[in-house]
């Protein structure tokens, strides 16, 4: 076989075997921590109910935990719940310029197979990173440079969910113990599965949130039924009726997915989230904070503006009246007006955190009145930056007349404005403080991975205070 899929297996497989560096492992350590706290977080999501309500009904052999009931699944229904629960509140990590959430979909599937298969914590962590490589890579192959955004965006399709398919099989793959060839097939056979469109984001609806849980599902299916001797095309890629030609078309680079593979990692430059809303919105987030910081009080100012890449404002910016008035707390998380207004106001967490997106939040009074205030508008300077940073340029009128303005052109969360370990750990102890008995525990779990016998201890260790099923 030959193409671009057999190379990617080749290696990733080869990789796998030998092992990967102490940092890439504890990169993807960290991921899991950042995952399973925003999963807990989201257990009293309408649409995880829903999720765990169809894999109760789907039953099976019970090898795999759902972190947010402790109830045990077939591996694949375990990861449709548990990647719906990492994504059901936007909290997840964010690969640049790709905008693609890799360890939702990847993640679940691997930790899923990891506990059904009996595998190290140390295969765990090889096997994701490989398989979040891949999928910010097929990712990357679909952004358009001229563009300045991906394709898949363009096109109404939701990449994270799309290449987080095919990145959840090669991860699951590797944990069945399929050779460089299942590997292959297995990323092949998701290929035809990955599936999402965003039109959820500017009208309504809940099914954006299940996306990531079903690219789990389909990557663990997938790796299962090359293992019963499915096949999949070599030339799933780069073909003619291909990955990228289908979705992408053109523009799309195929040799992106393999130039590189195992010793250029995009991994260590995945973004994490300090805030439990859309990833446009951090910057104004972090301007607003330092401006509260720096003893700025919402009764000083008579205006604001924000000035964002012009890319952006079609998603947190408009319609103008919409996001200065949202009409629920989920829909806060997309205005660039409401998380200013919030976090100049003052928010939980490490500045902003789930309470500040409640439906009560998002009518409170305060916020609305300064929300009105914000108008966002194009900045050019964050148009250069866009996207290898989201940007923003945040500036107050105050009532004498001065201004204050501040301008955040590196995000909190990147690699060139960390979150320290501790930040980390305690985002996931705000995240899971309601759901699980011994928070620590489980950071410890995380932090020691790599020298884990098995993953059954933190999948044990993740089911709610009392239930231990």
């Amino acid at each position: 076989m030959s193409g671009v899929i057999v190379t990617a297996a080749r290696l990733a497989h080869a990789a796998y075997t030998e092992g990967l560096r102490e940092e890439l492992r504890t990169d993807v350590s960290r991921r899991v921590l950042d995952l399973l706290g925003n999963s807990l977080a989201a257990v009293e999501q309408e649409p995880a109910r829903i999720a765990e309500a169809v894999a109760a009904e789907w039953a099976g052999t019970t090898a795999a935990t759902a972190f947010g009931s402790g109830a045990r699944y077939p591996a694949s229904s375990a990861a449709l719940v548990n990647g719906t629960l990492a994504h059901a509140l936007d909290f997840d990590d964010t690969h640049l310029p790709s905008v693609l959430h890799p360890s939702a979909p990847v993640l679940p599937a691997a930790l899923a197979t990891a506990q059904a298969h009996g595998r190290s914590g140390a295969q765990l962590l090889d096997a994701a990173g490989l398989g979040i490589e891949l999928a910010v890579r097929l990712g990357m192959a679909g952004y358009d440079e001229e563009l300045g955004n991906s394709i898949f965006f363009e096109r109404g399709l939701h990449a994270t969910a799309i290449c987080g398919a095919v990145g959840a099989a090669m991860a699951s793959a590797l944990l069945q113990g399929l050779d460089a060839a299942g590997v292959a097939h297995a990323a092949g056979v998701a290929a035809s599965m990955g599936s999402g469109i965003i039109e959820a984001n500017r009208t309504g609806g809940t099914i954006k949130r299940v996306h990531c849980g079903w690219a789990a599902h389909a990557g663990v299916s997938a790796a299962d039924l090359v293992r019963h001797g499915l096949t999949g095309p070599p030339t799933v890629v780069e073909g003619r009726f291909g990955f990228l030609e289908a979705f992408c078309g053109d523009a799309s680079r195929a040799q992106d997915v393999v130039e590189g593979f195992t010793t250029e990692w995009e991994l260590p430059g995945i973004f994490f989230k300090p805030y439990p809303c859309n990833h446009f919105t951090q910057a104004g987030i972090d301007a607003a904070l330092k401006l509260r910081a720096e003893g700025l009080r919402a009764q000083e100012i008579t205006e604001l503006e924000l000035g964002v890449p012009t890319a952006v404002l079609r998603t947190i910016g408009e319609p103008a009246e919409e996001k200065a008035r949202p009409r629920s707390g989920y829909h806060a998380a997309f205005s660039g007006p409401y998380t200013v207004a919030a976090a100049l106001l003052g928010g939980g967490g490490l500045g902003l955190f789930h309470e500040d997106f409640t439906d009560e939040a998002a009518a409170d009074p305060a916020r609305l009145a300064l929300a009105a205030k914000v108008r966002c508008v194009p900045d050019p300077e964050c148009d250069r930056i866009f996207p290898r940073q989201f940007p923003a340029l945040l500036t107050a009128t105050l009532r004498d007349g001065s201004r204050r303005r501040v301008r955040v052109s590196v995000n909190r969360g990147g690699p060139d404005n960390p979150l320290s370990a501790e930040e980390l750990a305690t985002k996931f102890r705000l995240n899971a403080r309601r759901r699980v008995a011994d928070p620590d525990r489980i950071v410890e779990l995380v932090w020691g991975l790599a020298e884990a016998p098995s993953v059954d201890a933190l999948c044990t260790a993740v089911a709610p205070a009392g239930d231990r099923r």
